[in-house]
């Protein structure tokens, strides 16, 4: 019965996501094809996509804290969504109308098996924060005081109702509409949530935050809260009360001298590049209410619901990148690249090669140009990936969506502010530090290299047995076999539709002959025009042999012009 119900409540919650998504699916397929399956290209106004992309962001609040927090994922990942909608996802705020603090209190009941007055000293039953998961009380615990976060009730049933519809709507998606775009936003989806159950998960937040607290043990200008952990459950996080302001609003310090602008840059800036590329551990909800600063200058970092680890072997390849692009060395790029995952298969290396060369040449002119924003680099070389398309990696993503957090912050305080020209003096006094936690040990590099040559000789092995056998084969690149198919496809409906012409009005005239109807001379010879007219207008790129062009990846998002 329990089973017939969720399936029941399942069929009804897809109709209704589909019934308020579905008109944007449609205006986004005909964007591409103005009658869905065929046409041209449509060609609207920024401000069309703009006022569409409101529009989704109103109806993404009204379909609950599932797709609120997928969107908000989406707005960070600009090799995927498209301007303007980047820019309005990015105003979506987590915040919604608080739950009734009886609800709070029987979930804190159902967790620590007491009453709230027992389990606290005092209880604030009107929250300081309310977001789509969870929410936000202050409390006394132990003689201090604490700040209690708590999770909705019956978010974590709509979530897993509401992954499940988004699931299933990719599935078909993908089945009817295969490209680089539909499968990355599946790899999003599925990342989402591997994401949003950690997160539901407030002792997986508990742990993060405490290795964070680790990383950063001997660095007295960032912290974390220190967490409670015999009050912390699964629905429930006990941490100290951090007495702080946020960092946008800091204002009046600056103006009293109680704080240092660069100062507060100059740590920001060396904290998250210290998080990327040394301690391995990125706060990945960066924005300015997740970051407070006490009154002596401390950042303290909030929320560690959404932590990214970065792998050694990840920062490895980033610094790999880093030089090879100071290099100008596109071959180590591309090789780079392919290790990182970044490369759909569909794409030729030849195709790598031109956005290789792309990337670079936005990180030249960022050196050479003065006054250069860092938005504007990231932009450009988020659009490289959108273009190509290229796949980036989570870890980038997110840092690449601090750096920006930064430079707004340093932007709203100073707006001849420049985050490439502030991030040079961290980077260099970092240089030391930065290098040695991207060193490996003779050991490890032993043991890569054992483990290539081991490679390399079974592969020459392989390709010696293969050819003996005479089973070697040649392989052309997946796109150029359907570049070849699509070719041969349309020569051979141009000469059928040229042939059939022909057969029609020979046909008629024969008739004609036999019969002197001039109605089936007339019609017959129209029809048969009409085929040749149409033979002649099928587009001549379209007839062209693609395998004669280096690049043949096309933007295949919304076109905005």
């Amino acid at each position: 019965m329990r089973d017939r119900r969720r399936g029941r409540s399942r069929i009804a919650r897809t109709g209704e996501v589909l019934w308020q998504l579905a008109p944007f699916v449609v205006d986004f397929l005909r964007d591409r094809r103005r009658w869905v399956l065929f046409g041209r290209s449509r060609r609207l106004p920024v401000e069309a996509h703009r006022a569409r992309a409101r529009k989704m962001v109103d109806t993404i609040v009204r379909l609950g804290p599932a797709f609120i927090k997928l969107i908000q994922v989406f707005s960070s990942r600009a090799d995927i969504v498209p301007e303007p909608y980047l820019s309005e996802f990015s105003r979506l705020h987590d915040a919604v109308a608080p739950v009734p603090p009886e609800q709070i209190e029987e979930i804190i009941l159902q967790e620590m098996g007491r009453p709230v007055h027992e389990v606290f000293e005092s209880f604030e039953r009107e929250p300081i924060a309310a977001a789509s998961l969870g929410q936000v009380h202050r409390a006394r615990a132990d003689g201090e005081e604490v700040a209690v976060k708590v999770i909705r009730p019956g978010v974590e049933a709509l979530i897993e109702l509401d992954l499940a519809v988004s699931f299933r709507i990719l599935f078909f998606l993908n089945i009817l509409f295969p490209n680089h775009h539909v499968r990355a936003l599946t790899t999003v989806v599925r990342e989402f949530d591997k994401r949003i159950r950690e997160e539901l998960d407030l002792r997986q937040e508990a742990e993060n935050t405490e290795q964070f607290r680790q990383r950063f043990a001997d660095d007295p200008h960032v912290r974390a809260p220190r967490v409670l952990h015999s009050f912390t459950r699964r629905r429930m996080l006990v941490t100290e009360y951090i007495r702080g302001t946020k960092v946008d609003r800091l204002h009046d310090r600056f103006a009293a001298g109680e704080l240092s602008f660069p100062g507060l840059i100059d740590t920001l800036s060396e904290a998250y590049l210290r998080m990327m590329l040394v301690n391995g551990v990125l706060h990945a909800d960066p924005h300015p209410g997740n970051i407070l600063v006490e009154e002596d200058g401390t950042i303290v970092f909030l929320d560690f619901g959404m932590v990214v680890q970065v792998e050694r072997g990840t920062r490895e390849r980033l610094f790999r990148l880093a030089l090879a692009a100071a290099r100008d060395d596109v071959d180590t790029i591309i090789n780079v690249m392919y290790e990182m995952g970044m490369i759909d298969p569909e794409i030729s290396r030849a195709e790598i090669r031109d956005a290789a060369v792309r990337i670079m040449a936005i990180l030249a002119q960022a050196r050479d140009v003065e006054h250069r924003r860092l938005q504007e680099m990231v932009q450009q070389i988020f659009d490289t990936f959108y273009t190509w398309p290229l796949i980036l990696p989570e870890e980038l993503v997110y840092f690449f969506r601090a750096t920006i957090l930064l430079e707004g912050i340093g932007f709203r305080y100073d707006p001849n502010f420049n985050g490439l020209d502030a991030a040079k003096p961290v980077i260099q006094r970092m240089r030391g530090e930065l290098l040695q936690a991207a060193r490996k040990e003779p050991r490890d590099v032993a043991r890569d290299l054992l483990g290539e040559a081991e490679q390399t000789l079974r592969a020459l092995h392989d390709l010696v047995r293969r050819t003996e056998r005479e089973e070697l084969r040649l392989r052309a690149h997946p796109r150029d076999v359907q570049n070849l198919e699509r070719f041969v496809s349309l020569m051979v409906r141009r000469l059928l539709l040229g042939l059939f012409a022909a057969v029609m009005a020979v046909v008629s005239t024969l008739i004609f002959v036999a019969t002197r109807s001039w109605l089936v001379l007339i019609v017959g010879n129209a029809g048969a025009l009409f085929l040749f007219l149409l033979v002649l207008v099928i587009p001549k790129h379209l007839l062209e042999n693609p395998l004669r062009h280096g690049r043949t990846v096309r933007r295949s998002g919304p076109a905005v012009r």
